[in-house]
């Protein structure tokens, strides 16, 4: 009895292994169709249902509000500019969106940022694995999409990877998610507005003012995917092979991230000095935005921590430190020194210590 047990449990571990190896060799096994690692339109159908039909805006709308948007830029802007110190020129005009119109306008950023995903689709064979991949990559990216086109309140869109003539930078304000923090917080309508325009103006100022900043991040985002993205692609058992590889990748993203920090971080700053000194109601705007901040529901704060979301914060908190302790210690000429060349970019070390970079740009902190 005992041998004859001993046989079925020998018995059923060789099923077991039989029927795994079968669901592998399936999984690989060359299908027909093309193969594609991602379905931009799916992931916009994923994002779009979980919407609220309501939050559209028509299209007298959006005229509306683009021309009140217009009207607060053009009067923020010659402060914004007195306080950093040059001109950017011709800075691109606000328009309005609703959470359908900022999924489709990430949607096609993203599209056009992960383009080099479309040669390394021509170089994989499609199977029941490269299909499950994009399924759930495809329900990823969307859910994501989803979530967050009802928490952004604006945007710039430098154009990063972007393919001109096309399209050019833009300055966006979602409107509903905008209306529904002015009535939870009971805000005044356009300081709040005139707030949330103020930080997208800057980012705007800092590409335009500055253009080699675009091709610097290009370059290393570039160089990311192309790490990322290699021929890994159309070997058995590696469906996506996005991940970063040996240590001068690491770096790249590293640079990308600080620089990325030192981006929100500076425009936080405009925002306290310049915002405290135009909006009356400055105090009011500040305490909501870290009270929206910090309320979040228990699914949220998961959410935030699963994606990664939550470290990008954390990042950006250490880019205001950083703009913030060097302004107040050596005025904005010397934190403009950043903006100047790449080499003068701060280091993820020397966001954390402002010091260390006041003294590669010659200057004591």
């Amino acid at each position: 009895m005992a041998r004859t047990k001993s046989a079925l449990r020998g018995l059923a571990a060789g099923v077991a292994v039989g029927a795994v190896a079968y669901a592998v060799v399936d999984a690989v096994r060359p299908r027909p169709g093309a193969a594609r690692i991602v379905d931009w339109d799916e992931i916009r159908d994923q994002a779009i249902s979980r919407l609220d039909p309501d939050s559209l805006l028509d299209a007298r709308r959006r005229r509306t509000l683009e021309t009140r948007y217009r009207k607060l830029a053009a009067e923020l802007e010659p402060a914004l500019i007195s306080f950093v110190g040059a001109s950017a020129g011709d800075l691109p005009p606000f328009q309005a969106l609703d959470r359908a119109g900022w999924v489709d306008l990430n949607v096609g950023i993203m599209r056009d940022a992960l383009e080099p995903l479309v040669a390394a689709q021509e170089r994989m064979p499609n199977s029941r694995m490269v299909e499950m991949g994009r399924s759930v990559l495809d329900r990823y990216v969307g859910l994501i999409l989803g979530f967050l086109s009802g928490r952004v309140l604006g945007q710039y869109d430098p154009r990063l990877l972007g393919h001109e003539p096309s399209g050019g930078p833009g300055l966006y304000l979602v409107e509903p998610n905008i209306a529904d923090f002015q009535q939870e917080a009971e805000l005044p309508t356009d300081p709040l507005r005139r707030w949330l325009i103020l930080h997208e103006m800057t980012h705007a100022w800092q590409f335009g003012a500055h253009p080699w900043l675009r091709d610097h991040l290009n370059g290393m985002l570039r160089e990311v995917l192309g790490a990322a993205i290699d021929a890994r692609l159309s070997s058995l058992g590696r469906l996506l092979a996005l991940t970063i590889g040996g240590g001068e990748q690491r770096s790249v993203v590293s640079r990308l991230q600080s620089t990325m920090s030192l981006v929100e971080g500076y425009s936080n700053l405009v925002m306290d000095v310049v915002g405290r000194e135009l909006l009356p109601d400055f105090a009011r705007l500040e305490a909501a935005h870290q009270a929206r901040v910090d309320d979040k529901t228990v699914f949220e704060r998961l959410f935030w921590k699963v994606t990664g979301l939550e470290l990008k914060l954390q990042q950006y908190v250490v880019g205001e430190r950083f703009c913030k302790q060097v302004h107040e210690r050596h005025g904005i000429a010397v934190l403009n020194r950043a903006w100047e060349r790449a080499e003068n970019l701060p280091t993820a070390d020397e966001l954390q210590h402002p010091d260390r970079w006041a003294a590669r740009m010659g200057t004591a902190l």
